[in-house]
């Protein structure tokens, strides 16, 4: 099971160092991502000042909300944590693993394009090939469902055919071929539509 957190920085701005070096590690557990898209200068070296730095542009933005995921599974013990609020997240504390990170936006610049977005998911590599990321973006499309989204967009990078494929098993439709506005990579456009919860999908 899957809790979301929003991340909230310290008031000047910084993330935490204990979260912040839980980040990082998550950034840099994704080597083969960062090789392919670019964002970092070395993939092999990932710094918690980088990853700082990187996700405070991001909240700059006021239409940007950072979803942290952590597992609340059954610890050896067989405690566990299965009681989250209704819309899956909880105060950022800290003592569950983290596994993921989703970055959604709100509102794009464009004024024709009306569905929010989402800009990342990344799933730690130690966590893959697990389900987490197919439980974290029905989790995401549950909470735009319930602020009223009708639809969610995202881009894949074309030379990362793995992301479209995932996004693809998931519903979502090839709609665009176009650079991205951040560094002009080659991209993927996908769109899917959200039906209101418990609606029967077409036959």
């Amino acid at each position: 099971m899957l809790l979301l957190e929003t991340l909230r920085t310290a008031e000047d701005g910084t993330i935490p160092g204990p979260l912040l070096a839980e980040l990082t590690a998550l950034h840099a557990s994704n080597r083969a991502f960062y090789t392919l898209s670019g964002d970092f200068p070395d993939p092999d070296d990932i710094r918690p000042e980088q990853v700082n730095a990187a996700l405070a542009l991001e909240l700059a933005n006021p239409d940007v909300e950072i979803l942290l995921a952590r597992d609340a599974a059954p610890d050896r013990a067989g405690h566990r944590d299965d009681t989250p609020p209704p819309d899956g997240t909880r105060p950022l504390d800290g003592t569950l693993p983290l596994v993921g990170i989703v970055i959604t936006l709100a509102h794009h610049p464009d004024p024709a394009d009306p569905d929010p977005w989402i800009g990342l998911l990344l799933v730690d590599a130690a966590a893959q090939r697990r389900g987490h990321g197919r439980r974290l973006a029905a989790l995401v499309e549950k909470r735009l469902r319930q602020a009223g989204r009708t639809a969610v967009r995202l881009a894949a990078l074309d030379n990362n055919p793995g992301a479209l494929t995932f996004w693809t098993s998931l519903g979502y439709e090839i709609i665009a071929h176009r650079a991205d506005r951040q560094r002009g990579r080659p991209c993927t456009v996908l769109r899917k539509h959200l039906a209101p919860e418990g609606a029967t999908p077409p036959a």
